[in-house]
């Protein structure tokens, strides 16, 4: 479960103010897995980074009564001067989890080869959302933040990763921004909505969708 409190959030744009959220109280609850809609610019990634504790609200709290991932596809913890290989380690320190079975997942998984002990900074960006998203499948959480990273890759690699991706969620939450309708669909049975500051939890994923496309006209 994921619960918002009086949650505030705006940034300041070319001197006017832009508000992401506004004295939101929501409960997302636990063992589904939620689609984020909302237009281009409504602050989904913000959202993202706001639970994953990576941004600071400018007031309220958000709580949660398990784990949840970083945004799956996030870059900015990651050292440019390590390997793939190191990085992964240190990862693996960080949330406690064994760091040689972690370093042998991710090694099979991203399929980087001789690249995978060379350093990040190295990395197209293709080759570090295939890193990335190795880590994030290999460390279990309770609740998965994705945003379309299992959009990467050829067609096999993309594949190969929703497979993994559906095998975490079986026994865990999720939370997912994909521009793709057809695509949420294969994977979420509930969504919120984020328009206009405020964010709605919708039960039903049609009912959602119904909501965020008159959202956009």
């Amino acid at each position: 479960m994921i619960r918002f409190q009086n949650l505030c959030k705006s940034f300041v744009v070319r001197g006017s103010k832009r508000v992401i959220v506004d004295d939101l109280t929501l409960t997302i609850p636990s063992g589904v897995c939620v689609g984020l809609l909302g237009r281009n610019g409504a602050g989904k990634s913000t959202m993202m980074s706001l639970i994953a504790g990576t941004q600071e609200p400018d007031s309220g709290t958000i709580w949660s009564d398990g784990t949840i991932s970083w945004p799956v596809g996030f870059r900015g913890s990651f050292h440019g001067e390590l390997t793939g290989a190191q990085n992964v380690r240190f990862v693996a320190r960080v949330y406690g989890v064994d760091t040689d079975e972690l370093t042998d997942f991710v090694e099979d998984f991203a399929e980087l080869g001789s690249s995978f002990h060379m350093p990040f900074r190295t990395y197209s960006s293709g080759m570090r959302s295939r890193l990335t998203f190795g880590i994030s499948m290999g460390i279990p959480f309770d609740t998965y933040l994705v945003d379309e990273v299992t959009a990467v890759g050829d067609a096999r690699f993309r594949r190969k990763s929703a497979a993994v991706f559906r095998e975490r969620i079986l026994n865990s939450s999720a939370i997912l921004v994909n521009h793709n309708l057809n695509e949420l669909r294969e994977y979420c049975d509930a969504a919120i909505v984020l328009h206009e500051g405020q964010l709605t939890f919708f039960s039903d994923l049609d009912e959602a969708v119904s909501r965020h496309q008159w959202n956009m006209r």
